[in-house]
């Protein structure tokens, strides 16, 4: 199955105390390069997703963003030195005594002493991250979230094979093209040699079958059915490649380098009308081919 490597995901799992959001985006790379972000609470979850992550994909440059939010804080806690107070009320007498201040110690001046009082939350949102519960929320968030990354992975395989499978075609049918021009190419180099020979022969003896011979030979050095034949069996291959259920995204970019090989070869050795021709136009649809399965998984 053919599946691209570029993709996007996002994903919102609800939780009695947070709301956790998986975001996976992925491109193309020679291998699977995976960049993980998640909160320093669920640091010790990171074994596990990249784990995940492993089984469902094979190749490309991940990014997965992994985000937790607190649905509900606990009340805060109001914290009273009484120890302070009290030596805040002791010290309050001695001064009453003296005649310095008059008046009881009142609330609002409590309040005024900012270390007789504080004012702390419960608990905090790395709190909440780390909670058991919030641990498999971020778990069935990230699996919907790489289903969805591989359903859209899917859709643009589906897409990339059917331009591909048409340039498959035009090289099937440029390959059939190339072989008749090589075949008309081969014949006339094999009559222009012969009336050559007729030309020559009046003017000094000839061996006839030495000369027959060497025609043959000559022409044998054109021949390029081992090629053809190689050429094609490359593009069954492909279509074998396409169809197996694991990536192919790799072995496909090694066969467009042999296929590369073979019409090179074939440029070199074929001659006759058309035949650069065909060369150039295959070529011309090897390489596009090989852009395309740059983003192939």
């Amino acid at each position: 199955m053919m599946t691209s490597m570029t993709g996007f995901a996002s994903v919102t799992e609800e939780h009695e105390s947070a709301t956790v959001t998986v975001t996976v985006r992925s491109v193309n790379h020679r291998f699977l390069d995976l960049q993980l972000r998640v909160p320093a609470a669920c640091a010790d979850l990171e074994a596990a997703i990249r784990s995940q992550v492993q089984q469902r994909l094979a190749r490309g440059r991940v990014e997965l963003i992994v985000g937790v939010q607190a649905r509900k804080s606990a009340p805060p806690t109001v914290r009273l030195d009484e120890a302070l107070v009290g030596q805040l009320a002791v010290a309050l007498e001695r001064l009453r005594e003296e005649g310095l201040v008059s008046g009881p110690l009142t609330p609002g001046d409590i309040l005024r002493l900012p270390q007789v009082l504080s004012v702390e939350d419960a608990r905090t949102s790395g709190d909440t991250a780390g909670e058991p519960g919030v641990a498999v929320a971020v778990a069935a968030a990230l699996g919907r979230a790489l289903a969805d990354l591989e359903v859209m992975r899917r859709r643009e395989g589906e897409m990339l094979n059917a331009d591909l499978e048409t340039r498959r075609g035009t090289l099937s049918v440029l390959i059939e093209e190339l072989q008749q021009a090589a075949e008309a190419g081969r014949v006339a180099l094999e009559t222009r040699l012969t009336e050559r020979v007729k030309e020559l022969s009046g003017q000094v003896p000839v061996d006839q079958t030495a000369v027959a011979q060497e025609i043959v030979r000559v022409a044998q050095r054109s021949d390029i059915s081992e090629e053809l034949t190689r050429f094609r069996g490359h593009l069954a291959h492909w279509v074998t490649l396409v169809a197996a259920p694991e990536p192919c995204g790799r072995k496909l970019d090694f066969l467009l380098q042999e296929m590369n090989r073979e019409i090179n070869t074939l440029g070199a050795k074929a001659d006759g009308l058309g035949v650069s021709e065909r060369v150039i136009a295959a070529k011309a649809e090897l390489e596009r081919m090989k852009e395309q399965v740059q983003n192939v998984e």
